[in-house]
């Protein structure tokens, strides 16, 4: 039986997390459809978060580019909801779903995952080619301006196509210099100390912990229609998020 604090941490992390007041506008993306998640499961899709969306979900399959993260460890299945049937674990690298086939899937969900891409524009191609042509791609990124990103500017998408030009691997560590000045470590308490972030940093292939690019309602757009999807819906919600509709043009 669950602990006393283990039933109410979660209670008190919904209940300090607003609703999508759109949420309605992404539900028949994926109810009773197959998806794939990318780097799941998220907190933000549960039952009573921002966009719970996983009790409408009919199939759920995971890409995850190890079996054991930072934020999970991954089974054969994937697990998204105690009250659905599990989905199965695909181990790859997230920009490259090389045992996925085109058009294998009614949508992608993406939950504050994007940002840990060094090519992210790679990663975005790969999901709208899994993405059936009337499928649905639903994005969750961090609004820099309430993370610890604040002080940073959100990223040109030039830059981004730019590094999609130049084949840029997830190994790159082009922002880092500016990620060690700006980064506010007394919003990312787990982080640590100035000199334990940074010996993390360095070895960020192997966590990918790194935000290499920072978002908010423009850019985010903007890197969406420049890489073939339609912008449906925008919306934030407290404390961090901003979520996002599109498809496949």
């Amino acid at each position: 039986m669950p602990s006393l604090v283990e039933r109410i941490v979660p209670r008190f992390r919904r209940l300090t997390q607003s609703r999508v007041r759109n949420r309605q506008a992404y539900l028949p993306s994926v109810a009773n459809k197959r998806g794939l998640e990318i780097g799941g499961p998220s907190e933000v899709f549960r039952r009573g978060f921002p966009l719970g969306i996983y009790p409408h979900v009919e199939v759920l399959d995971n890409c995850d580019f190890s079996r054991s993260t930072v934020w999970a460890e991954q089974q054969e299945i994937y697990t998204f909801d105690p009250e659905k049937k599990p989905g199965k674990s695909i181990f790859c690298d997230g920009s490259d779903l090389v045992s996925v086939k085109d058009d294998a899937y009614d949508f992608v969900l993406s939950s504050h995952n994007l940002e840990h891409f060094a090519n992210p524009v790679k990663a975005l191609k790969e999901w709208k080619r899994v993405i059936l042509p009337a499928g649905a791609l639903i994005l969750v990124l961090p609004y820099y301006k309430w993370t610890f990103d604040h002080r940073r500017e959100p990223t040109n998408v030039d830059h981004m196509l730019e590094d999609f030009e130049h084949n840029i691997g997830e190994d790159d560590l082009t922002h880092l210099p500016e990620i060690l000045e700006k980064h506010d470590l007394s919003r990312d308490l787990p982080a640590g100390s100035v000199e334990v972030f940074h010996k993390r940093s360095l070895d960020n292939y192997a966590n990918r912990c790194l935000h290499h690019h920072v978002f908010d309602e423009k850019n985010s757009r903007e890197l969406l229609e420049r890489t073939g999807f339609k912008v449906r819906s925008i919306d934030l919600a407290f404390p961090f998020h901003l979520c996002i509709l599109a498809s496949p043009e």
